[in-house]
């Protein structure tokens, strides 16, 4: 397991980029909201922590985590930001309706990539349970929202 001997929230604030120049969007899927709320506090404090400006974060949210590609695509076409968050989760259950959201949002997202010149962060779980989206959104395992707030902004610097 990736996470398993990682702490998700743990970053070397010296080692990263000052956040006070840059807009950032975050898109929230509204399906598991227990998990995307933390997942996007996470995300909004390591920005705040990093240097970002309160009112240069833009949020967004999306009734489920197919439909991040476009509010991503969206938000990049009208809000002038210099990186995007894309937050979700995906939870395993009984159908295969699991591996299709999870495959086309992650296909999704790598279009973005590829067709814009603003960075879109892939901050979407994808977990066989509950507990173990728990754990990376604020838990045992820290916050993935926090690694990807660090990766938007080392992706910002790089792009401008």
């Amino acid at each position: 397991m990736a996470t398993a001997h990682k702490n998700l929230s743990v970053y070397d604030k010296a080692t990263i980029p000052n956040a006070k120049n840059f807009r950032f969007g975050i898109v929230v899927s509204e399906w598991n909201t227990e998990i995307t709320e933390g997942l996007f506090n996470g995300a909004l404090q390591a920005l705040l922590d990093c240097g970002a400006v309160k009112e240069n974060i833009i949020r967004w949210n999306v009734p489920g985590s197919f439909e991040l590609t476009y509010g991503c695509k969206k938000m990049i076409a009208t809000q002038n930001i210099d990186a995007v968050i894309a937050i979700g989760s995906v939870i395993q259950g009984e159908t295969k309706h699991f591996d299709f959201v999870c495959s086309a949002t992650a296909q999704g997202i790598k279009d973005l990539n590829l067709q814009t010149e603003t960075p879109v962060i892939f901050c979407v779980l994808t977990d066989n349970t509950m507990q173990q989206a728990i754990d990376r959104s604020g838990g045992i395992h820290g916050n993935k929202g926090s690694e990807a707030a660090v990766a938007a902004i080392k992706m910002a610097v790089l792009g401008n």
